[in-house]
């Protein structure tokens, strides 16, 4: 499962607390408290998967090109137009 599903997921269920929190006055606050905790799991889960992303291409640019060799660094001809 993509990182992007996951929140979706966690979303949905921090969300699925909320309203059942709208309709249980009984256990509202435990049901919003549990509605943070997943959207905490969610933001948690965003972050990492940014993180990994960010690594990723600072890896890419951190990469060596190609190392020129002798023949590569010798003096070249300009020509005169």
């Amino acid at each position: 499962m993509e990182a992007v599903e996951r929140v979706q997921r966690l979303r949905a269920m921090g969300s699925l607390c909320r309203q059942q929190a709208a309709y249980n006055s009984m256990n509202k606050w435990k049901l919003l408290a549990e509605a943070e905790y997943w959207d905490h799991l969610a933001d948690l889960e965003l972050s990492a998967h940014f993180q990994r992303c960010n690594a990723n291409s600072a890896d890419e640019k951190e990469r060596p090109q190609a190392i020129p060799t002798a023949n590569d660094a010798g003096p070249k001809t300009i020509s005169a137009a």
